[in-house]
């Protein structure tokens, strides 16, 4: 037996490494001799930089910035002295994860921290950026970004706001500081997994504001807001680029750093597996299965996450997927057209969400077992 693990993090319960771990005493459990693979990989989100360190051994640069909403925190990106690039993963700055629930204010929050770290980076050197979206608490279009970069937002009355999702619509007009730092000949790269727009029914609002404590009403607002930025940035600018997917990745940060910045959009699983040298791996080995995996498994799944980019290996490589998942809300029928898929739920329906998510560990284990038994 020989089997490839490349799952993405169960959010809140597991990270990456740890499902790994939990997969691989699952497959020995039942095959003792097996010989076990395993790739940490990220689709841009929370774990970006432990997947790019695996594959490499750049400097890890510590920074004193702020979290989402506006606290002191100390964190760290990755540099690259020998190209002069940094590996910067929003959520380490202004994630969800860093946030207790009762926290989470998404009207309130920024990426302002997530600037600091691209800033230091800029002025360290770096003339490359290459920034892993996902996981974020806030849905400010990218403008914390902006700010710390020497943008600034002005109301109809002159007054400056504060670059969050709740001042969205009473922006009146973008300047930039003549000292702020140059961008010129900096190459920007938004590494994201979604195909979002910037707002609309499928926008970073509608899709992805709950989650981050977003009431309806509040909900409908940040996407008129989303909306009405847009609008005046291709007054002001002529840049139109709302509805670019992937715009919408990370409450609108792809769109920010598409429009400050002329960001180039790459597909996270994508970029991730490459570095990984993944497909000389499966050319030189006949694996029986690869086994990836995470929290829920829903229709984003579908639209770009880790998991569609496992999928597709299993198809080129001929290889069966196995995906296991706390939580699958997805029917029968949607998951038919997917031949080389079969997705397991790990989850005890008896049990309540909390009891699962702690349990989560030993449930990886004990579902792989049964179904290698069967």
């Amino acid at each position: 037996m020989k089997v490839l693990l490349i799952p993405d993090k169960f959010k809140g319960s597991l990270t990456a490494i740890e499902v790994i771990e939990s997969m691989r005493r699952g497959v020995l459990k039942v095959f003792p001799e097996a010989s076990i693979h395993a790739i940490q990989a990220s689709d841009g989100g929370d774990g970006f930089l432990n997947a790019i360190l695996e594959n490499s051994n750049y400097d890890l640069i510590e920074v004193d910035t702020v979290d989402a909403l506006g606290r002191d925190i100390s964190t760290e990106y990755l540099y690259d002295s020998k190209d002069n690039s940094a590996y910067i993963e929003l959520a380490k700055a202004s994630g969800l994860i860093l946030l207790n629930e009762s926290e989470r204010d998404v009207m309130q929050s920024s990426t302002f921290g997530t600037g600091v770290l691209i800033k230091d980076a800029i002025l360290k050197g770096s003339t490359s950026i290459y920034l892993g979206l996902g996981g974020s608490a806030s849905n400010d279009a990218g403008l914390g970004i902006a700010q710390s970069l020497g943008f600034y937002f002005l109301d109809s009355d002159g007054n400056q706001l504060a670059p969050t999702g709740k001042n969205l619509s009473k922006i009146n007009s973008i300047h930039k500081k003549s000292n702020s730092i140059s961008l010129k000949g900096i190459s920007f790269f938004a590494i994201n997994d979604v195909d979002n727009p910037l707002f609309g029914p499928k926008g970073a609002a509608h899709t992805y504001a709950k989650q981050k404590g977003a009431i309806t009403k509040e909900i409908q607002e940040l996407d008129c807001g989303m909306q009405d930025l847009a609008n005046l940035v291709k007054l002001q600018t002529k840049k139109d680029v709302a509805e670019l997917p992937g715009s919408g990745a990370a409450g609108g940060t792809a769109y920010g750093l598409k429009v400050f910045c002329d960001a180039v959009f790459i597909r996270g699983i994508d970029f991730v597996l490459k570095r990984s040298k993944v497909e000389a791996l499966l050319e030189q080995n006949d694996f029986d299965y690869i086994i990836t995996g995470e929290g829920n498994f829903d229709s984003q799944t579908l639209h770009g996450k880790l998991i569609k980019g496992v999928m597709g290996l299993g198809e080129r490589f001929n290889v069966p997927v196995l995906a296991l998942c706390g939580q699958l809300d997805l029917d029968e029928k949607e998951l038919e057209e997917f031949s080389h898929l079969k997705v397991l739920e790990i989850s005890d329906d008896s049990q309540p969400l909390s009891y699962n998510m702690q349990m989560a560990r030993i449930h990886i284990e004990k579902t792989l077992v049964a179904h290698f038994k069967k």
